[in-house]
């Protein structure tokens, strides 16, 4: 079946909400080897909504149609082999196909150069870190001057810029989206797609910064504050939360700007980085409890633009939980 026969075909069965019918028919046509139907399949199994999440699946679906040459699928399955989605993790595996692909894609080559100035060893995980300062032991903060080259900071504004949105949180009352009460924001999230292998070398570096594991932390984030943007008082660590935030690491992608400076609301305790530089700091106390002196609030931009990157870092190895499928399939 032609792939736009087969789509129709899809899309179809789901909006006659068939939808084991629209998923057998996508599974068998991957099966046969169509290399967009590999790749759809792929995106469905890793969001789980339609189909039961299985990033395993997901993994060798883009294998198959990365052999294919399908450009999107061999670039994701780099992504999924340096940070072992679905499988362990590959680095030398990951570089090897960054390399066979960067004659043929400018990302793929892009990657590489930005890789290739990185002081890593055969895993990916830095081989040095630039000497942290000691701002504060109550809350716990240092800074890390020169934490990324001005080039890493230029790369993930180009590779967040185009998905920006503004910050929204899901109202628990009515369920719906609405603007971040204490955000006036911008974010794009570098989750399973937007996670490329050279973003993960950088959440390798704020792992071995933070003495934790890459698998800690959440998806980094872009984060745009324009005049007026501001983040007021709030604390990182969540109320209840069995799996805590523990700490925050924050980078300065830019100085073009006034204003904007991370301020410690309980002790005084004020920030503000140069291009590269790393904040980084403890949201909860020895106990594990969240430390009161760890609210802070990010000030007002009064001109210019804000770019950071944001890092929050749980306790344990931390995982969206999956959507209930449609179907179990």
């Amino acid at each position: 079946m032609a792939w736009q026969a087969l789509i129709e075909r899809v899309n179809a069965l789901i909006g006659a909400r068939r939808f084991a019918e629209a998923a057998q028919c996508l599974i068998d046509a991957a099966a046969a080897g169509d290399r967009t139907a590999m790749v759809e399949l792929a995106d469905w199994r890793i969001g789980g909504d339609l189909v039961r999440r299985d990033l395993a699946a997901a993994r060798a679906l883009l294998q198959g149609a990365a052999a294919k040459r399908h450009e999107a699928a061999a670039l994701l399955h780099t992504a999924f082999l340096a940070a072992g989605v679905g499988g362990q993790a590959d680095w030398p595996g990951a570089l090897a196909e960054l390399r066979a692909l960067a004659p043929h894609y400018p990302h793929a080559a892009r990657q590489l150069g930005l890789i290739g100035q990185m002081e890593i060893d055969a895993r990916g995980a830095p081989t040095s870190l630039p000497t942290p300062r000691r701002l504060s032991d109550a809350p716990d903060v240092v800074a890390i001057p020169g934490f990324m080259t001005p080039e890493e900071c230029a790369y993930l504004i180009e590779a967040g810029r185009p998905v920006l949105q503004p910050s929204l949180v899901v109202d628990p009352a009515s369920g719906r989206t609405v603007p971040h009460p204490v955000r006036a924001s911008d974010a794009a999230m570098f989750g399973l797609y937007a996670e490329d292998v050279a973003i993960h070398a950088l959440n390798r570096r704020i792992a071995a910064a933070s003495g934790t594991e890459p698998g800690q932390g959440e998806p980094l984030q872009l984060l745009r504050y324009q005049a007026g943007g501001e983040y007021r008082a709030h604390m990182d660590a969540l109320p209840g939360e069995p799996n805590q935030r523990i700490a925050t690491l924050l980078v300065h992608l830019n100085e073009d700007y006034e204003g904007g400076e991370t301020r410690f609301v309980r002790t005084g305790l004020c920030y503000k980085g140069r291009t590269g530089d790393a904040l980084l700091f403890a949201n909860v106390g020895a106990d594990g409890r969240a430390d009161p002196l760890s609210e802070h609030a990010g000030l007002p931009v009064t001109s210019g633009e804000k770019f950071i990157a944001s890092r929050w870092i749980r306790a344990r190895a931390f995982a969206f939980p999956p959507p209930a499928p449609l179907v179990d399939l």
